[in-house]
């Protein structure tokens, strides 16, 4: 099978599958592995199986990983494919790959080169980010915010309202909130709520990444129209 294009086979990937499949106690027949590293802009691995063959794709960033870290990724595609119980010491191991600080300067500088940038203009047919963010930066933040890259979804997205990512530095709102149909403190909510992400950075604690602290949870209140924005978006859909 040829390799898709930016991608590397991993060497010995099929017998560690093969190793990670009996380990886990994976029912049937296992398939043949195709395994290769794959250059995606973040931490992601999947797993495809067709006509007794399973095609795998592992992020690039594990290229460097240790074997250990290699093998807890398996496991982790094997028990999600297979519906296996995943042992706590793998899923151990791949966490603390996953969150050392090493990891994720790692995954900053693969998002800042290989990550989407928002297609549209800020400005959109009802509501411009950019105006939006100043008043907001003056109002709640003295201004004193910088400004990150601001643009709306390519696309209408099913659940989620906004995003911050911090390695391309760039909010990006739902282009399903640019109607008439939503008024402008919702709006201005979800943008606020991204802003303070901007912020209160994600910081690693023993549960793993949190990104909503203490801090961050009392600042949000304070937006004037907080309550009237839940009640808006628990009815909204």
């Amino acid at each position: 099978m040829k390799a898709a294009t930016g991608s590397i086979p991993v060497p010995g990937g099929a017998r560690l599958f093969l190793r990670m499949f009996t380990r886990l106690g994976c029912p049937g027949r296992p398939p043949a592995f195709r395994v290769e590293f794959y250059p995606y802009a973040g931490l992601t691995h999947t797993i495809r199986l067709r006509e007794q063959v399973a095609q795998v794709r592992l992020s690039d960033l594990l290229r460097d990983a240790p074997l250990r870290v290699q093998e807890a990724a398996a496991a982790l595609l094997l028990a999600r494919l297979y519906r296996r119980q995943l042992p706590p010491a793998l899923r151990q191991q791949y966490r603390e790959f996953a969150l050392a600080e090493r990891t994720r300067r790692k995954l900053q500088r693969l998002r800042r080169a290989r990550g989407r940038r928002p297609a549209d203009n800020p400005r959109g047919r009802c509501y411009d980010l950019e105006q939006l963010f100043r008043q907001l930066n003056r109002r709640y933040f003295g201004g004193r915010l910088r400004p990150p890259r601001l643009g709306w979804s390519c696309r209408a997205w099913t659940r989620q309202l906004g995003v911050f990512d911090p390695a391309l530095k760039q909010i990006v709102l739902n282009r399903r909130l640019d109607r008439p149909s939503v008024p402008r403190y919702a709006v201005e909510y979800v943008l606020f709520h991204e802003m303070l992400h901007v912020k209160h950075p994600a910081r690693r604690s023993r549960c793993g990444l949190q990104t909503h602290s203490v801090h961050f949870r009392r600042e949000e209140k304070q937006f004037a129209e907080w309550e009237r924005a839940q009640r808006f978006f628990a009815r909204w859909r």
